[in-house]
């Protein structure tokens, strides 16, 4: 019990060292959209990737808040205290690692509307021009939906299911991409690296993916010995 502790509070303190570690490499970029956000300008907060960003940033608060409620609620309704508090984190960590990243896909470009609509429907044709940021971005875009799925619904708790559902969520965004005419290249790589993404986060939490009900975890319990 208390190596287990012990671990939980070393994975804690890495967590939050990682985030402080990205908050401080993008801190001045965030930094150019925090006065538009204080003074009320709503476009500089949401209309531009800096600002959503900063929003998704200083959402972690409340959102860590609504877990602690849901969780209170659950632990209330009898559920066990490791159940309540999975599931309650993964429900919010969907909700706010992936609607920010699907704003950010879904934000027009100056040309919007203008320029004609573009598609690319040959596979690893564009990666060489995304380069190691627009690669990055595009792998943790449903990063969070692939990471906490699994831990909330046991149904999607395989690679496979994983993978069909990120490729079909990041197919939709590039239709949608195309539909709404954004300016932006409809893309078939895009859907291979955001695809690639949730599976690797879905990897990095397999150890607390949820279990169908009725399946046992652990040992077979031994066949009860017969009398005579």
């Amino acid at each position: 019990m208390a190596a287990r502790r012990i671990r939980r509070i070393v994975l804690a303190g890495l967590a939050i060292l990682g985030l402080a570690v990205v908050a401080f490499a993008v801190r001045r970029p965030l930094l150019m959209s925090a006065p538009a956000c204080l003074t009320g300008q709503w476009h500089g907060c949401f209309g531009t990737e800096n600002g959503v960003l900063l929003m998704m940033l200083a959402g972690l608060p409340p959102a860590a808040l609504v877990v602690w409620v849901l969780a209170l609620r659950r632990r209330a309704a009898g559920s066990t205290r490791s159940s309540a508090w999975r599931t309650s984190l993964a429900e919010v960590g969907m909700v706010h690692g992936t609607v920010p990243m699907l704003w950010l896909t879904l934000m027009p470009g100056p040309g919007a509307g203008v320029v004609p609509r573009r598609v690319s429907l040959v596979p690893l044709r564009d990666l060489a021009t995304m380069g190691p940021l627009g690669i990055g971005g595009n792998l943790v875009i449903l990063a969070a939906l692939g990471f906490f799925a699994p831990m909330r619904f046991a149904a999607l708790a395989t690679l496979p299911r994983i993978l069909a559902l990120a490729a079909g969520c990041s197919a939709l965004v590039e239709i949608a991409q195309y539909v709404l005419w954004l300016d932006r290249v409809t893309s078939v790589d895009d859907v291979l690296v955001n695809t690639t993404g949730a599976v690797l986060a879905g990897l990095a939490s397999r150890r607390w993916w949820r279990t169908p009900a009725g399946v046992r975890t652990g040992r077979p319990r031994a066949a009860p010995a017969s009398t005579r």
